[in-house]
Parts: structure tokens; sequence; C-alpha cells
């Protein structure tokens, strides 16, 4: 049970589920991190890659542990009809307005490690060396933890022997998921812009419609993971937006799409980027496009890499607490569970703090929702986010809704004994 009674823990985690802030844009979580931080003993510092909040408690010689958590909502709008759902409104980074949700269940992982930073305070009577408790910006957009290293992180708060966190999925309670060695894929988001040349809906030869050009762009980019990625491969490929007009009898000048790649190989990643851009190439030239299109890269991610040897000694820890947790999660309609599920399409920046450090990784998933929804759990049969029952959504959804109980308490212990037992 975590120094933070479940009480408190669900109030700060609807609190903070009620107000999501988008990537670089969380300065009132922030603020509500630091104050916390502070009154449990720990030297805040703040500010660190635009919002980015480190606290660090030194107890003594021993290794030093880094836990981390990300604070960044999406721009959705939310749909789970929670009465602590969020009604927040954002501008995007692209200039438009749009609903704001924690849809990714970041709201959950800053609960879980406020509530751990605090039973670790209360409990440094039983462990020594130093503990750094990092709360993140901008995971989303795959820029927050390369921008807190490039602010000098680890010349701020010393560098850390093992870098810790865990990720709320769409799984039952009670089921953890620890995958040694890769774990996530690569991902490239890409915004490009194609050129028309705008005029009357009435007239479309006198114009070039870059609104039929981006249709027939996405159904050619959907051929390159059928034609193009061999059976033993792996690669998605999403267009996650189109933008194009105002009006349904004007034709616009330009059509914008948001286009996502995910790999698991460099060579790969490569051939399907240079796929994209020869298929959207391709398709201007063959309507005629005024200009060439534009590309801006949105967001990088790397691939996310668990250290073979600190996950298995971390498995067994994360075993233990699910075991000592199992009447709770009984109660709830689980069972107890560590599994090790293939690599996931999702992506991650977490492995850019460890890489920084040249500290191991490990990284896990934390099960948050109701067990009865999802009868017999097979983690054979499940890879990624496919195949959920029905009521079950994935993240990124507008319906996305971890159940706060037990998921906080497990949460807040899952991270309370790893990280003791890294600090001995």
């Amino acid at each position: 049970m975590s120094t933070l009674s479940t009480a408190e823990l669900t109030a700060i985690y609807t609190d903070l589920h009620a107000h999501p802030e988008l990537a670089f844009a969380e300065h009132r979580t922030a603020g509500l991190v630091a104050q916390r931080l502070r009154t449990a003993g720990f030297e805040v510092h703040e500010g660190i890659g635009t919002t980015g909040v480190v606290g660090v408690l030194a107890n003594g010689d021993g290794p030093t542990v880094l836990l981390r958590a990300d604070m960044d909502g999406l721009p959705v709008a939310e749909r789970t009809g929670l009465p602590y759902a969020s009604t927040d409104t954002a501008t995007t980074s692209d200039g438009h307005e749009t609903g704001t949700m924690h849809a990714c269940g970041h709201d959950v992982h800053v609960t879980c490690l406020l509530g751990a930073a605090a039973e670790l305070a209360a409990r440094r009577a039983e462990w020594s060396g130093t503990l750094q408790v990092l709360f993140q910006p901008a995971e989303e957009v795959g820029a927050g933890a390369r921008a807190m290293v490039a602010d000098g992180l680890y010349a701020r708060i010393g560098t850390p022997d093992v870098v810790l966190g865990q990720h709320v999925m769409p799984f039952p309670v009670g089921v953890a998921n620890l995958t040694p060695g890769t774990a996530m894929a690569t991902a490239d988001s890409l915004r490009i812009t194609l050129h028309g040349t705008g005029g009357h809906g009435s007239s479309p030869e006198a114009t070039v419609d870059p609104v039929l050009m981006a249709a027939a762009t996405i159904q050619r980019l959907q051929g390159i993971v059928a034609r193009e990625v061999g059976a033993g491969e792996q690669a998605v490929v999403t267009v996650g937006s189109v933008r194009a007009g105002t009006q349904a009898n004007i034709i616009p000048d330009r059509a914008e799409l948001g286009v996502n790649v995910r790999t698991f190989d460099e060579g790969v990643r490569e051939r399907v980027l240079a796929a994209v851009h020869r298929i959207v190439d391709a398709e201007a030239a063959a309507s005629g496009a005024p200009h060439p299109p534009e590309y801006e890269q949105v967001a990088t991610f790397n691939l996310t890499v668990n250290d073979p040897q600190a996950s298995e000694r971390t498995r067994a820890v994360l075993a233990r607490v699910l075991d000592d947790h199992r009447a709770t999660i009984e109660a709830a309609g689980g069972r107890p569970a560590v599994v090790a599920l293939a690599p996931m399409p999702g992506s991650e920046d977490v492995g850019d703090l460890a890489s920084a450090a040249d500290a191991p990784l490990v990284y896990w998933n934390l099960g948050g929702c109701d067990p009865a929804l999802f009868g017999a759990f097979d983690p054979a049969r499940t890879t990624g986010l496919g195949g959920l029952p029905d009521g079950v959504a994935p993240n990124h959804s507008p319906s996305f809704a971890p159940v706060p109980e037990p998921t906080l308490d497990l949460g807040v212990d899952l991270l309370v004994a790893a990280a003791t037992e890294w600090l001995g």
C-alpha cells in the first residue's frame, strides 16, 4: 500500500485526467509535480527541456536509479463519459483548435510515479543510493526526452545506472508485460503538403485538385506494406490526418497529409520512407501539381530496446509484487501474470534517456482494464493492440479509460519494488 492512500492517488489521477496538456505545454502538471516532490523531501529541478521536472533524493552510497513518467496529453476530444472527463481545449503547434485528453494514460504514469516517490522517500531507511524521479514532457511527439538531455539533464542531476519505467495498456488489471530486447518500434511522422491550383467547384477543369491528389496518394501509400515489404519483415504505414479546403464548392490550392511509418529494422525503415517520397512525388507529378510536395519531419522515435539481463532481474521483482497483490487482483476478476509479448508496433522515447546515460533500460506495460471484459487473456494471441474485446478501447482512442483501482496501487508498488531492487 502506498504512503499516499488509494483515495489520494485517485484524487491526483482524476485531477490530471480532467486537465490534460499538450506536448511542451505541461505547465500545470509540472507545477503540481514539483510541489508534491518538494513536500516529499526531494531536491527539485524544474524547466528542463521546457517543462520537464526531476526530483533527486540522495540517500548515501549506492547506485543511481532513474524512474520516468511522461506527462503530455493528446489532441483528442474525450468520449468516455466519465464524471472526470476532460472538456479542455488547446491549439496545436500547427494552429488547429482541438479537444485534449489523456488518451494514452500519462495521467496514470504521473500519478503512479508521484505515489512511488512518496513511498520511497518515506522508506529511505530501507535503501541506499540516489533516486531520480523524472517527469518528462512531449513523449507523444518523440521530442521530450531528447529536449531534456540537450538541456543538460545529466549535468544537472547526475547520470543514472539504470532507467526504469512503465506504461499503462489495455490489458487486464494484474497483467504486466516485459519484453526483453527490442520491445517497441521506430516511428517517423511526416507532414506532407500537396500543392494544387484552387478554383470554383463548378469548373474543376480550370484547377489542379489537391483533394483528388491526396485521395490517390492515400490509396497508393497502402500498397507499400502490401507489395514492398516482405512477409518476414514488419512495417505499418498510416495516414492519420487529412486537411484540405473550407467549403464544398471551393477546390482548395493545397492538401495536407499526416503520415506515420513504423518499423523494427533500419533497412526496412529507409526503404519504406523512400517509397513514401517516391509515391507522393509521382502522384503530384501525375496530377500536374504546380509545385512539388513539401515534407516536414514532425516526430521521430528510435527503437525501444530493453536490456535483456536487467529485464530478467526486474521481471522477478514484478512477479513478486503481483503475487503479493493476488487477492486484490482476483477480487477484481483477474489473475497475476508477468508476460513477454512480441515487440509492439507502438513507439516510445524513454530509450533516449537510457542511451544518453549509457545505462540499461527496463520498460514494462501495466494492465489497466477491467478483467471481466477480457474473459481468458491469452498473451500468446496478443500482438500490439489488435483483437481487443468489445468494451476495451486502445491507447489514443477517445474512449480509452483505465480503471483507477487497483491499477494505481499496483503501478505504485511495481515502481517501488523495481527501484528498491536496483538501489539495494
